[in-house]
């Protein structure tokens, strides 16, 4: 039973991640906006709050490689990794492919939509700088502060210092980068108008636009992984290394 006025939309995720399409399908925000409950998203959103909790109590629970559940209690440095491997991975292939299209698609449509790609090129150029900056210094710093504290909370070893005195700095950081992620992610939709493709698009144009949609729902669920997982339970063991 979904608790509609007290459990948060990102732990509605976290406890089954096949819910998370459902999010997906009606473009609420679980990863970066993820504390907000049911109720106030529905009123947000003028959604049914009874209609909502029946589609989120009929799916089923997802044998995806990024079910939440089995995240939510794995080891900090295999979640870590998978975040890495499959998520920064994905963003170092799709970042520049994209790129690519958009200049094809810019210089063949120039003329006919010209103001509306420029808002989307510049969205976009803007929120792939930052994400390889955000990936380094994860992959730098965060992530193996995350890993040292968790193997000294293993071997009850003394804690050693995190980056900034307290990994909340850090963690505080890269939330903050996420917003900003999610603030170009719907900065491209209003400029593509939800990514509907004009009547004069070709190929390299769909193609554009389902690889933008592809790469949204690849960030919504790598941010949910940190914001509502790794980065909670990182601070919550720091917590308790501190007595």
């Amino acid at each position: 039973m979904i608790a509609t006025d007290t459990q948060t939309v990102g732990d509605m995720v976290v406890e089954d991640f096949a819910r998370a399409t459902v999010f997906e399908k009606h473009q609420i925000d679980y990863c970066c906006n993820g504390r907000r409950t049911l109720q106030e998203v529905c009123e947000e959103k003028g959604l049914s709050l009874v209609d909502l909790t029946a589609e989120l109590e009929q799916v089923r629970r997802s044998p995806d490689a990024d079910d939440t559940g089995a995240w939510s209690k794995a080891p900090l440095a295999k979640l870590a990794k998978h975040i890495v491997d499959r998520h920064h991975t994905y963003l170092r292939t799709a970042l520049p492919s994209i790129a690519e299209k958009l200049e094809k698609v810019g210089n063949a449509h120039r003329d006919s939509h010209g103001p509306m790609l420029a808002k989307l090129a510049h969205a976009f150029r803007g929120l792939a700088s930052e994400l390889m900056q955000h990936m380094q210094k994860e992959e730098m710093v965060l992530f193996p502060a995350i890993d040292r504290l968790e193997e000294a909370r293993t071997q009850g070893a003394p804690t050693p210092p995190a980056p900034g005195g307290t990994l909340n700095n850090p963690i505080r950081m890269m939330e903050h980068e996420h917003d900003d992620a999610g603030a170009a992610l719907k900065a491209m939709r209003e400029a593509t108008s939800d990514y509907t493709l004009p009547p004069d698009a070709c190929v390299t144009f769909g193609a554009l636009y389902s690889q933008l949609e592809e790469l949204e729902t690849d960030l919504h669920h790598h941010i949910h992984l940190e914001n509502n997982i790794l980065f909670p339970r990182a601070a919550e063991l720091e917590e308790q290394a501190a007595g």
